[in-house]
C-alpha cells in the first residue's frame, strides 16, 4: 500500500465502425471542447475492460467489446511547476456490437468520422495516433499525407 495522492486511471476506445471512428467533444476539462475517442476513469473494482464498456455506453450510447490494446500513455499537466492532474490511460480497440450513438454524460457531441475528416477536427496528438493505429488495425486505407494533429493542449 503506498501514500499519498498518485494517478488516476483512465480507458479509452478506438472504435471503428464501416470505415469510420466513434469521436467524442469533451464536455469537462481536460481537453474541453476538443475532439477526442470516448473513455474515462476506472472506477475502484472495476477491471479495464469493465471500465471501457461502460465509459462508451455512458459517453455514446454504443455497446462495445474490447478486442486489444492499443497503447498505454501519461496525460499530466503542470501549472506553476506543480502537477494539476496526472492520468494513466489505457486505449482499446473495440468493436461495436449494439446501442445507437449519441452524445452522453461527458460529451458534447459523438460523431463517426472518416480517415480523411480528421485534419479539420484538430485531435490532440496522442488522439490522433490511436485513431491512425486503429483504422490501421481495422484495414481501413488512409489518406496521403497523413492528417495533421492540433494542438498538444
Amino acid at each position: 500500500m503506498r501514500g499519498g495522492p498518485g494517478p488516476s486511471v483512465g480507458v479509452g476506445a478506438v472504435v471503428i465502425d464501416a470505415g469510420r471512428v466513434v469521436l467524442i467533444r469533451r464536455a469537462k476539462e481536460p481537453l474541453r471542447g476538443r475532439w477526442v475517442v470516448p473513455g474515462g476513469t476506472v472506477e475502484l473494482g472495476e477491471t479495464l475492460e469493465q471500465a471501457v464498456v461502460r465509459e462508451l455506453k455512458e459517453e455514446t450510447g454504443l455497446d462495445v467489446r474490447p478486442l486489444a490494446l492499443v497503447t498505454a500513455f501519461d496525460r499530466i499537466s503542470r501549472e506553476a511547476g506543480r502537477v494539476s492532474y496526472h492520468y494513466v490511460i489505457v486505449d482499446f480497440l473495440c468493436e461495436r456490437i449494439g446501442g445507437r450513438l449519441e452524445a452522453g454524460d461527458d460529451a458534447l457531441e459523438a460523431i463517426l468520422a472518416r480517415p480523411d475528416e480528421l485534419s479539420g477536427l484538430e485531435l490532440p496528438p496522442k488522439a490522433l495516433e490511436v485513431v491512425l493505429d486503429g483504422f490501421r488495425r481495422a484495414g481501413v486505407p488512409l489518406p496521403d499525407p497523413l492528417p495533421s494533429p492540433g494542438p498538444e493542449a
